[in-house]
């Protein structure tokens, strides 16, 4: 099975679709299986008083300035749905909230995702996993008890599901990747698990190709130097390009583990080894 490769938009967009469709345009050039983006019901994921403190964004002074510059609505996930239907590429994105989650069904999406914030909210984890589509889920910021739950919601909707192995720091250091991580958890809940990465650089998430994913997920933008909290943790696409292409090398490269002789390497045997023989018979 390939690695499912998720190119992350999140909010690299910045509220504009003209740079949301550059980026699908990456994406799908790259070799993406799908896009994903983050909806908010504003008021319903942040306080008054959060929204209503100062904030310095290119949209105003304050924090509620900055958060509904950046969220797309009706009219912008219509564009987004029909033009990634016209390029060919899936996409989905992660809810905050119920209301976000029931506004996603109207575009009949093939998966869901459950952020890693989020899976700790059950009401939210109940409505999605009734969809009972694919639905990635998200470990940063967990304990092992809270995957527990998200696990049991899961399996007792009978939705379908794969857990990501991710540590939600921004940019995360190499040194907190603990990417064996990964094999406990499938150990543990006995199901596929993913990788949803925020390092800087591709060495980590080659490894963790390497150990047997079946998800890559890493946010993208066009320029890591662009205004938003999560470019600094996202890769440029050539940085992407070249990661997908790594990736399946790495996916041919593993194989199947067994001991037998390549063919192909039978006439090399056979050219290399002759002087054995030839003593052999001395």
């Amino acid at each position: 099975m390939s690695i499912f490769v998720i190119a992350e938009i999140g909010i690299n967009h910045n509220g504009d679709v003209g740079i949301a469709k550059q980026l699908i345009d990456v994406a799908k050039e790259t070799g993406a299986d799908a896009v994903k983006f983050q909806k908010r019901s504003i008021d319903l994921v942040y306080s008054k008083e959060m929204l209503d403190s100062p904030r310095e964004s290119p949209w105003g002074t304050t924090q509620r300035a900055q958060k509904e510059g950046l969220e797309f609505g009706l009219v912008e996930y219509k564009e987004i749905d029909a033009y990634c239907k016209e390029k060919g590429i899936e996409w989905f994105a992660s809810a905050w909230d119920m209301e976000s989650q029931k506004f996603l069904r109207q575009f009949n999406l093939k998966y869901n995702k459950i952020a890693s914030a989020m899976i700790v909210y059950e009401d939210l984890l109940r409505d999605v996993a009734s969809e009972k589509k694919h639905t990635f889920i998200s470990t940063g910021m967990t304990k092992f008890e809270q995957i527990d739950r998200a696990v049991e919601i899961f399996k007792g909707k009978d939705c379908p599901f794969e857990l990501m192995h991710c540590v939600s720091t921004y940019p995360m250091e190499d040194e907190d990747a603990n990417l064996n991580r990964i094999k406990t958890l499938r150990d543990r809940y006995q199901c596929n698990v993913g990788y949803s990465g925020h390092e800087v650089g591709l060495a980590v998430s080659y490894a963790a190709a390497a150990l047997g994913i079946t998800s890559l997920e890493r946010h993208i933008t066009l320029d890591r130097a662009m205004y938003g909290s999560d470019q600094a943790a996202s890769v440029e696409p050539m940085g992407f390009r070249q990661l997908v292409g790594a990736v399946r090398k790495i996916e041919k490269a593993m194989g199947n583990g067994n001991l037998f002789m390549n063919h192909k390497e039978i006439p090399i045997a056979l050219k290399l080894r002759a002087h054995i023989t030839f003593e052999g018979h001395q």
